[in-house]
Formats: structure tokens, C-alpha cells, sequence
């Protein structure tokens, strides 16, 4: 009997340490290749040529390959006769792609937040939900450190003066950016990549403070009321799931309240942040700079933005290494392969 390999987390991650992701003793997940070849599994993009091969060898899978991502129509049809599915964030699977799938078992999203998916009603059916938390968090901790350092010492700003030709040379006063020693951090969200990107910030002589629905008790950081921590960082870093209560979170009245030299970088959900909002803040200078990951409706995003030199856009790099891109769909697999194999799920959506 052949087993299948499954991906097990260790409880926390250390910030500092590499993904801690280990094989599953092979008896933990029994079933053999004739157990599950009965199952039908779409892919809804392309990922990486081993996580799809070790899928393959268990159940029939459907890929979708195309650049262009599949309507609504097209996934409802693709998802009539499927078992499983494997999605990004792109992919909404609402009420009507639940409906359409009678025969669904599990919706593995290969993403840590979840907004695509209608859980509600994917539970009320009997569909299991899972994500990748924890494979991505060094990823995107990391990623949010390099934006506060891009967009504090206004590096990408001096890469495109310095490609168009406009640099004239080194003066004394040229280009000068904010240092970040002695200056306070603030975190609104404490969950785990929060206290990834708070641990951190010790090798940068920052001190932390954290606003969250309950204080997360993090080590050497201060808990604090959201419009206190508005109004008292120096840099905002926002670190929480997209939700009715956290849709645009960051409006004009929270912007309004942030120091006029302070910094704001999104790396969770684009629409945490009113984006017309942030373009009239940076436009009258009611904060310094701001630096995005994500965005409202992407890959668009409000054009103002793009007229301004005191922002930092990103394409949504947060979880783009190849390590962890390939372990975030690994473990997309691995759920759908406990899950036909009448396992529970091993990172199930609570």
C-alpha cells in the first residue's frame, strides 16, 4: 500500500527560523493510490509541476492553465462533477460555485486569509475550508520590512530619478528620508505575521506597539487603543483579515489622525485601505508616505496613487518566494489528500 506524504506545522514559528514544515510519519495518513483515484480535483491556476505531480498520483486532477483567470461561469461549470478544488485568492467560491458543486468535499485556498470564500455556507453543506496559515508569515514579515525601508529612505523614489537620468550627482541635503532608531512601530492586527514584523523590529531600534481586539501579549511591545496608535506611530503597519468591521478601516478620519511625518504600509487586504482616501491624505500631505502590497480591486488601484513619488506599489509580493509558494500549495494538497482520504483537514478554516 502506497502512502500518501502529508505536511505537518509545528506549533508557533520562530520569526528567524525556516518554514517549520515536516513529513508526516507515513502511517499518520493512510491511503493508498487505488483508495482515492475515484476523486476528481480541479486546479484553478498553475502550480508548481511536483505539488501537482504528488496530487496526481492520487486522484484525477483538472488544471486550469490559461493566463487569464476563470469567470464565474467557468468555474461553476468546472466545479459540477469535482470533489475537491485548489484556489487562490483570485477565485471567489461563493453560494452560487457551492451550489454548483454537489459533490464537494473540500475547497483548499492557498492563502492564509479567506475573504474568497463564503465559509458559512461551505460549512452548512458540509464542505471543509482550509488555508496555508504559518508557511507564509516569514515571507510576508519580511516583505512588509523591506516596503518601511523602501518607502522611509525613499529607495524606489531615487531608482526611478536615477533611470530617467535626473540624478546630478551627491549633495549634502539630496533625497533625505527618515530614520527609523528610537521610533515607534505600530501594529494594528496581532496575529501572526503582526508578531513577525514586531519581533523584527528590534534590529532596527524601533519599539512596538499593537492594536488588536485583545492584547496579543507580545514580548517588549505595548498594547494600545487603534486611535491612540494612529495617532502616536511612526509607521502603521497594517496586519489584519478582511472583514465587514475592517473594510476600509483606514479612511480620512484615521489618516487625519496619524502624525503628518508618519509612514502607512498595507501588506494584508487592499481594502482594509480607502484608497481615494490614502491618494487625498498623501496629495495634502497629511502623512509622509505610504507603501502598498495589496490593493482594493486588483491588480487595479485608484490612479492618483501612481502620480505620487511619496508611495511605494507593489504587486502583491507578500508570500513570493519560491520556498514558500511552494510549501503554501503543498499543503493545499496535503489538506485535500487527508480530507478525500477521510482524514480531518490539517490547517481546517475555524
Amino acid at each position: 500500500m502506497q502512502s500518501v506524504r502529508v505536511l505537518r506545522l509545528d506549533g508557533a514559528l520562530n520569526p528567524r527560523s525556516a518554514l517549520a514544515i515536516r513529513p508526516l510519519d507515513p502511517e499518520a495518513l493512510e491511503g493508498s493510490k487505488g483508495a482515492i483515484t475515484m476523486f476528481s480535483v480541479l486546479v484553478t491556476r498553475r502550480l508548481p509541476v511536483a505539488v501537482v505531480t504528488r496530487l496526481e498520483e492520487h486522484c484525477a486532477v483538472e488544471m486550469h492553465r490559461g493566463e487569464v483567470p476563470l469567470s464565474p461561469e467557468e468555474l461553476r461549470e468546472r466545479l459540477a462533477e469535482k470533489d475537491a478544488v485548489i484556489v487562490l485568492l483570485p477565485d471567489r467560491i461563493d453560494r452560487l460555485a457551492l451550489d454548483a458543486a454537489t459533490r464537494l468535499k473540500i475547497v483548499a485556498n492557498v492563502a492564509v486569509g479567506y475573504d474568497n470564500l463564503d465559509v458559512g455556507h461551505a460549512r452548512a453543506k458540509g464542505v471543509v475550508c482550509t488555508n496555508t496559515p504559518d508557511v507564509l508569515t516569514d515571507a510576508t514579515a519580511d516583505l512588509t520590512w523591506a516596503l518601511i525601508l523602501d518607502v522611509t529612505r525613499r529607495v524606489s523614489e531615487g531608482d526611478r530619478l536615477a533611470r530617467a537620468g535626473n540624478w546630478k550627482g551627491w549633495t549634502f541635503e539630496f533625497m533625505l528620508g527618515s530614520g527609523l532608531q528610537g521610533k515607534q512601530l505600530g501594529i494594528v492586527g496581532g496575529g501572526r505575521i503582526g508578531r513577525a514584523v514586531a519581533v523584527r523590529a528590534a534590529a532596527f531600534g524601533m519599539r512596538v506597539a499593537v492594536a488588536s481586539r485583545k492584547d496579543p501579549v507580545w514580548p517588549s511591545s505595548e498594547y494600545m487603543p487603534f486611535d491612540r496608535l494612529l495617532a502616536t506611530s511612526d509607521v502603521v503597519s497594517l496586519h489584519v483579515p478582511l472583514s465587514r468591521e475592517t473594510r476600509h478601516l483606514i479612511d480620512q478620519p484615521a489618516l487625519a489622525r496619524m502624525k503628518r511625518t508618519a509612514f502607512l504600509v498595507n501588506t494584508t487586504r487592499g481594502a482594509v485601505v480607502d484608497e481615494a482616501a490614502l491618494a487625498w491624505a498623501l496629495r495634502e500631505h497629511l502623512i509622509a508616505g505610504a507603501a502598498l502590497d495589496v490593493f482594493e480591486q486588483e491588480p487595479e488601484f485608484h490612479p492618483d496613487l501612481a502620480r505620487l513619488e511619496n508611495v511605494v506599489l507593489s504587486p502583491h509580493l507578500g508570500s513570493a518566494t519560491r520556498e514558500t509558494r511552494t510549501a503554501m500549495a503543498d499543503l493545499a494538497v496535503s489538506n485535500v489528500l487527508a480530507v478525500l482520504a477521510g482524514k480531518p483537514p490539517i490547517t481546517p478554516i475555524q
